[in-house]
């Protein structure tokens, strides 16, 4: 899968909201960094996982599932393995008609799924990571392939 840095700035440019499912509260998960990082950035993170729903994480409520979520999304951002995606994305397009984004993490690919949401008009990325995207095509990624925030070329 190869997708053009317009494509993806594009995305991220436009993504008000993003429901990240599988998110997890431990702090050293990739889940939760990336999630962290996004709200740190002005996107409205809702995390979604049954397993912790109705715990606080980011100043939102961690939800059960897609279909808890009482306002539009723009991105789903799927950190589940690659044979748990279609449910997810079948329950995505049902409840966000407005969907924009289908985004699958590192790792994780369904191109059926993906032809689905393709299909209704939702553009999809598949095994890449919106945190290193954001920083590679916003300016974020130093050198060493990341932000330390300790030294800075910036006045």
């Amino acid at each position: 899968m190869t997708y053009s840095d317009d494509y993806l700035k594009k995305i991220l440019g436009r993504t008000k909201t993003i429901a990240v499912v599988g998110v997890s509260t431990n702090s050293v998960r990739p889940s939760y960094f990336v999630a962290r990082y996004l709200s740190l950035k002005g996107f409205t993170v809702i995390p979604v996982n049954p397993g912790h729903a109705g715990k606080m994480l980011f100043g939102q409520t961690i939800r059960a599932s897609l279909s808890e979520i009482d306002r539009p999304v723009d991105m789903v951002d799927i950190f589940r393995k690659s044979e748990a995606v279609p449910p997810i994305v079948d329950e995505a397009l049902e409840k966000f008609p407005d969907l924009q984004t289908i985004w699958m993490q590192i790792g994780v690919e369904n191109p059926e799924a993906a032809a689905v949401a393709e299909a209704r008009g939702v553009d999809v990325v598949m095994n890449r990571c919106p945190k290193i995207e954001y920083q590679r095509l916003f300016g974020e990624l130093r050198m060493g392939g990341f932000n330390t925030g300790v030294i800075s070329s910036k006045l």
